[in-house]
């Protein structure tokens, strides 16, 4: 087959005709990147690989981030196991967020491929920040400009957070396998700051790089103003304008871009179970790039 790249809708695109169980031709891989890049997301149907694949093509892109909160594959502690049981009603990432913006060097991008999957529901929702960033209106653009904003993981994984005294396990023994964990890893982490528009290091896009999971405040305002101004930032930013839902079927694959996409994880399949398999990808430093 030849390769295809196929926008899905209002976000990300499809790439078609290609099979991650082997591994990719320069040219191929090239055509995968630039895809990336301009689309924030890309989506990937009809695949069969294992964790080796898996990780082979994750360090193509390159160093795997091991994370520190949820609990590794037994085998492959490259991979994080993102799980809910039928039992537990609350879900990882059951929120607008982007992924690991509490590091000082953000992540480039998640690959999470699919597992085990419910009958229906526990569809992902992505925003494209590229778009909100276009989409804004020249006031709010000067508002933002040039400004920078703390983020931070301890009111999310630490152990005052709400998400992770939800996410232990309910019998107490610690064996379920998708909780979230290591909450003494969260309480000592610095907080780094971050431009609230970037230029990304990919596409050379402008983006907005503040979201509701993990942006604290933004420097040189009160309290107030800040959380007026971050307000008024994500309600323009989930305008279903940005967004579009990624059905997951088995074999599916979505490999975002933590500097260009928000997500969703929707937590509308109670008493079924759902494991995904994610392995982050190390990225760089924004304010390199801020301009």
């Amino acid at each position: 087959m030849t390769l295809e790249i196929r926008p899905h809708g209002r976000v990300g695109a499809e790439v078609l005709g290609i099979d991650l169980a082997r591994s990719l031709s320069g040219e191929e891989f090239a055509a995968v990147r630039r895809a990336f890049a301009e689309h924030g997301v890309i989506f990937f149907r009809d695949q069969s690989i294992d964790e080796a694949q898996h990780i082979a093509f994750a360090r193509r892109w390159g160093a795997i981030n091991i994370n520190r909160f949820f609990a590794a594959h037994p085998a492959y502690p490259e991979i994080a196991l993102v799980v809910k049981e039928p039992d537990q009603q609350h879900n990882i990432g059951g929120g607008w967020h982007t992924d690991h913006s509490y590091d000082f060097e953000p992540a480039l991008g998640s690959i999470l491929a699919a597992r085990e999957l419910p009958p229906e529901g526990g569809a992902t929702a992505f925003a494209s920040m590229y778009a909100a960033y276009d989409g804004l209106p020249e006031r709010l653009k000067a508002r933002i400009e040039g400004r920078r904003a703390v983020h931070s993981a301890r009111h999310v994984f630490g152990s005052k957070a709400a998400l992770y005294e939800a996410a232990q396990d309910t019998r107490g023994d610690g064996s379920r396998a998708g909780r979230i964990g290591n909450a003494a890893a969260a309480d000592v982490l610095d907080d780094p700051v971050h431009p609230v528009v970037i230029v990304h290091p990919l596409s050379g896009k402008r983006a907005i790089y503040v979201n509701p999971g993990f942006t604290l405040h933004i420097q040189g305002l009160d309290a107030a103003e800040s959380a007026d101004l971050l307000a008024e930032l994500y309600a323009h930013c989930q305008k279903p304008e940005f967004q579009e839902d990624f059905h997951w079927r088995d074999g599916s694959i979505a490999f975002w871009d933590n500097r260009a996409t928000w997500h969703y994880a929707y937590n509308d399949y109670h008493g079924h179970r759902r494991e995904m398999h994610r392995i982050t990808i190390e990225g760089v430093a924004l304010e390199d790039h801020a301009g």
